[in-house]
């Protein structure tokens, strides 16, 4: 398997080059250079098995002759051995064609773990075998660092930075990361909104001078491997439902486009899903594209959602460049377009190639806290803003008759005890290995919304463990 920058100007690739490069060198996301497709026959057959073993067989064809497979069914197994479920990644109905899957189960109770346990393996295995040391820089609006830090804690190859927006995640969230105290990983907050360190992280990569310095690599969703991690739980679900003869529909809460993303690639892939439902918060710009057609940023409005307080969603750039026909020079001129005025042009036959597989839908703060209350007391299912989010887009956007639709449930609701409290009037428990989390110690640095003192920060974090 190759892999080909959305921009045209980036070096081809294979899954190890991928997976340490992470950002293309001209701005880029990497994309495989053409999509594997099952048959209906060989999706039958991976109905039933153990997720580690699906999740293997899934990833394989992304991965091509970089990791045997071997290799890759131990280290799925192994990713995945900690889990808080036996199921790993299991499905609750509410009603006769509405269901949950939940993907909360990992060690810091969000999605991002059945990406990122998989992805520190991956990493460790491919520097061992270069006998490299890299640095993983990535931004997180909640989930994904703590999912990151846990998935790469005391790791000897590895120097991990996370930039999270200051005050803008919940305490949960940010405790998850700066409570961590491995001398390996660094907790940037940033003054300014999760927008706001992406595109630091996109700049330090952009600094080519201080990305061969530092080695740096990404664990946000712009790594591909991250994406082809998350193909899997889709898969699983779609197959205990009856596919590939029976289609199903998906609601995906999003903000960095990266979940269902994965989703869209499994359609690729050959599995039948009828409908992708993006849903969002008040931060709407993807409701809106789905929409109307409005790609057009708004300022970044904190909410009971914080993960997905987000405009400017870095997947959405792969997407793009399948309705632009896997045009490079279309797709940066649209990306470049948009990050220049704000407003992206999506010319209307391609919006429409979207329309027929995605729908839009959103909710507020008004609306998220009143949908945890009814799912609460109509089946005493509890659910954490994002998924109520989500739970509420299957019921307003239904598939039609006998296509079921499943909500991912992305993050445990003691994540969110102040969103849940505000609904139902108490306070979710945390698990028990997290119980003491708030008698922690915390450490992270407090830095200013400039790619310098990110860079001086990065420099010294790994300067120090290099000593």
């Amino acid at each position: 398997m190759h892999y080909i920058s959305t921009r045209g100007r980036a070096p081809v690739r294979d899954f190890s080059g991928v997976l340490l490069a992470g950002l293309a060198e001209d701005g880029g996301l990497y994309m495989p250079h053409s999509w594997p497709l099952l048959s209906a026959a060989e999706w039958r057959c991976l109905r039933g098995l153990p997720y580690p073993e699906l999740a293997a067989r899934l990833i394989q064809p992304f991965v091509g002759e970089a990791i045997p497979s071997a290799t890759l069914g131990t280290l799925c197994r192994e990713a995945y051995a900690g889990f808080g479920h036996p199921a790993i990644v299991p499905l609750v109905q509410l009603d006769g064609s509405l269901f949950v899957q939940e993907l909360f189960h990992g060690p810091t109770l969000a999605f991002k773990d059945l990406a990122m346990q998989l992805l520190g393996r991956l990493f460790d295995h491919v520097l061992a075998e270069q006998g490299a040391r890299i640095t993983i820089l990535g931004a997180t609006s909640g989930d994904t660092g703590s999912a990151a830090i846990e998935a790469c804690r005391g790791r000897a190859n590895i120097d991990l930075v996370i930039l999270h927006p200051h005050g803008r995640t919940s305490e949960v969230q940010r405790r998850q990361m700066t409570t961590v105290m491995a001398p390996n990983i660094a907790n940037l907050a940033v003054e300014g909104s999760f927008d706001d360190c992406q595109d630091l992280v996109k700049a330090a990569f952009s600094d080519l001078p201080f990305r061969r310095e530092m080695r740096l690599s990404a664990v946000n969703s712009i790594n591909w491997a991250r994406i082809a991690a998350q193909i899997p739980y889709y898969a699983a679900a779609a197959l205990a439902l009856g596919a590939p003869d029976r289609e199903v529909a998906f609601a995906v809460p999003s903000g960095n486009f990266g979940n269902v993303l994965a989703a869209y690639a499994a359609q690729r892939m050959g599995l039948p899903i009828a409908r992708l439902i993006v849903a969002s918060n008040r931060n709407d710009i993807l409701a809106r594209f789905f929409g109307a057609n409005d790609m057009s940023i708004a300022g970044v409005a904190p909410s009971l959602s914080p993960s997905m307080d987000i405009q400017v969603s870095s997947n959405f750039e792969r997407l793009l460049f399948e309705l632009l026909d896997r045009d490079p020079g279309a797709t940066e001129a649209a990306m470049q377009g948009f990050r220049a005025t704000g407003r992206m042009t999506v010319p209307d036959p391609a919006w429409r190639r979207a329309r027929a597989l995605f729908d839009g839908f959103r909710l507020d703060d008004a609306g998220t806290a009143a949908e945890i209350r009814r799912l609460h007391a109509a089946s005493l299912y509890l659910a954490d803003p994002h998924t109520a989010i989500g739970i509420a887009a299957a019921r307003a956007l239904p598939a039609g008759p006998g296509v079921p639709t499943v909500a991912m449930a992305t993050a445990h609701p003691a994540k969110f005890p102040d969103a849940i409290e505000q609904a139902i009037g108490r306070r979710p428990p945390l698990p028990s290995h997290l119980a003491d989390l708030y008698d922690r110690p915390e450490r992270f640095t407090v830095v200013p919304n400039r790619l310098s003192a990110i860079e001086a920060c990065i420099r010294a974090t790994v300067l120090r463990n290099v000593a």
